[in-house]
């Protein structure tokens, strides 16, 4: 198994990129790089790129409605070759909430555009041929009848130095879930318990990987929680802290009835609690909201405690089947982002 983290620059982005230079040299495999409505993710990237020498690079994601999918083949390529084959393309469709309201783009067919970009990455990326492409959501070049009539194929002008590079999709639902076991070179779930990931998503799994091409190889996955490691009270309350992005997710993210975390925390088994969450965020209880997200489930999706706990929990996710353990170090006295990532990595 290899280690990830997300990266968290609430305390500026620069000293946190050297903080995942210090990380680097501690044994961290991958970082993650976010964009949701904040900077943009590739000028983020960049700058990593440049100052780190092994760690791999991925965005965490890019939404799949702000650009087309040629200029994300062509940000995958400039990333991949200023990082000199480091990086990692995740993929996503974010919500409607984002994409609608931030980009005013309509939040329309998530699994077919998903598909579409990935064919046309992968053609942009082999540079074996000006790029054409006929799908039912992306035609390249444009047909006459929606534009000039000017368009024609065009093959990436720069070499990309590798002519495959990793996507990765973000997905919950079983359709998505299934398409990224299909099509995807690793999965990036959210919320992942794993002593019940099988059950939820075990026949989306199974369904996609009957489709995969075998030279795609196995399927990657990334999954894990925060990470703080001793034994006292005070590092447990910890698990605490997930409170608000659970409550954020289950309870805040989309409308009743359309709510794919909320739903998710109902395939766990959380059902009674899921309902409370979201009936307290929507009604603007916030704080009610994150007190009543259950200790269990805080539990089940952090790497916390004492060192032997954290070193079950690590196993647990390796028999889960992940190849990625993301972590997100809380460091206490004595310690820090980079001494806990050595720890972690010595239980892999």
């Amino acid at each position: 198994m290899k280690l990830s983290t997300m990266l968290s620059y609430a305390g500026g982005f620069k000293e946190a990129a050297r903080d995942v230079a210090d990380m680097e040299k501690a044994g961290l495999d991958l970082v993650w790089v976010a964009e949701a409505y904040g900077f943009d993710g590739p000028s983020l990237m960049g700058y990593l790129a440049a100052l780190t020498d092994r760690v791999e690079i991925g965005a965490g994601i890019l939404p799949i409605y702000t650009r087309t999918p040629t200029l994300l083949a062509m940000t995958a390529a400039g990333i991949d070759a200023l990082s000199d084959g480091r990086f990692h393309l995740g993929l996503g469709a974010s919500g409607p909430q984002v994409i609608e309201g931030f980009h005013g783009v309509p939040y329309t067919s998530p699994l077919g555009r998903t598909r579409e970009i990935i064919e046309i990455c992968r053609a942009v990326w082999r540079r074996e041929a000006p790029v054409e492409y006929q799908g039912r959501y992306y035609t390249l070049p444009l047909p006459p009848e929606q534009g000039t009539g000017l368009g024609k194929p065009l093959k990436i002008i720069a070499h990309p130095v590798r002519p495959s590079i990793p996507v990765w999709i973000a997905a919950l639902g079983e359709k998505n879930v299934a398409l990224a076991a299909e099509l995807a070179d690793g999965w990036m779930p959210i919320l992942f318990i794993p002593e019940r990931a099988a059950g939820v998503w075990g026949g989306a799994l199974a369904a996609g990987r009957a489709r995969r091409d075998a030279a795609l190889g196995e399927l990657m996955i990334t999954a894990g929680g925060l990470l703080a490691i001793g034994e006292s009270e005070e590092v447990l309350r910890l698990r605490d802290l997930q409170r608000s992005m659970v409550a954020l997710y289950v309870g805040g993210m989309g409308a009743r009835g359309k709510n794919f975390y909320n739903e998710l925390a109902v395939r766990y088994g959380f059902e009674r609690e899921a309902a409370e969450i979201q009936d307290l965020y929507l009604a603007g209880k916030k704080r009610e909201a994150e007190a009543a997200v259950p200790a269990e489930f805080l539990e089940l999706t952090t790497l916390i405690g004492p060192r032997s706990y954290v070193a079950e929990r690590v196993a647990a996710f390796r028999e889960a089947g992940v190849t990625h353990l993301q972590v997100h170090p809380l460091p206490q006295a004595g310690q820090s982002n980079a001494t806990l990532i050595e720890e972690v990595r010595a239980m892999l």
